[in-house]
């Protein structure tokens, strides 16, 4: 990974893998370059290559016992609940797949931007039989028409650009070679507003949401574990990890 300096804005490259996975590593990286980017006044996250994340790390995570599973479950929701909160305005630049935890990702920023290409955004979790703990739930919630709830989260369904736009997982969707660009002046834009004003505003319409994480994270992520681990989740994920590995 790596964060580069615009101005007033963090511009943060995920690179993790071919499809930048979230894994243990990945998750320790983002919390260090959050720490690096205290000063900036905005912060715009893209991926490396073609994806912008296409989720969970599962072959790091396969393995994993259920102690160690609950450590990345609740250094996962802290980077999101974090990201969440950030007193500074985020663009998502959704260059390519969004999925899952990548989704999630991308989901916790003010304003998601997605390239006008073949590629998929959505939270597939249950279709492998994994819940979504309230991190997910909580903000997703927060950000997406309530419409667009049953689609997105109980069907687990996976959509284009231009579909998710309709459901409102993304706010624009833009040719992919200004992607970047364009999500760095509308970062800018924002940037240039007075810091005490947006941290206020920012704060006050999103700490329901992020009280609600809070009240409910340890129940829901025990929920989590016990759907990760169940023996039909853990046949489906393994046959997920051999596919990958092909």
């Amino acid at each position: 990974m790596r964060i580069e300096s615009r101005g007033s804005v963090a511009l943060v490259t995920l690179q993790s893998g071919k499809v930048n996975a979230v894994g243990p590593d990945f998750v320790e990286r983002m919390h260090a370059l959050l720490d690096g980017a205290r000063d900036a006044r905005a912060l715009v996250l893209t991926g490396a290559g073609n994806a912008f994340s296409a989720g969970l790390d599962l072959p790091s995570l396969i393995e994993l016992d259920r102690p160690t599973m609950r450590g990345f479950i609740d250094r996962f929701d802290a980077l999101m609940l974090r990201i969440f909160e950030l007193p500074v305005p985020a663009v998502a630049a959704m260059n390519g797949h969004a999925i899952a935890g990548g989704c999630v990702l991308a989901l916790q920023c003010d304003v998601r931007l997605a390239a006008d290409k073949e590629a998929r955004i959505g939270l597939n979790e249950v279709q492998l039989g994994i819940g979504l703990p309230a991190v997910v739930l909580e903000t997703l919630r927060w950000q997406v028409p309530a419409s667009s709830l049953a689609p997105i989260a109980l069907e687990g369904r996976l959509f284009q650009p231009r579909e998710a736009l309709q459901l409102g997982l993304v706010h624009e969707v833009l040719p992919e070679a200004e992607l970047v660009e364009k999500a760095l002046q509308r970062a800018a834009a924002l940037a240039s507003m007075p810091p005490s004003g947006v941290r206020m505003v920012k704060s006050a319409l999103r700490r329901p949401a992020a009280d609600a994480v809070r009240k409910h994270d340890a129940a829901e992520a025990e929920k989590w574990l016990d759907g990760w681990f169940s023996s039909e989740t853990q046949e489906r994920l393994r046959a997920t990890v051999a596919k990958l590995k092909k």
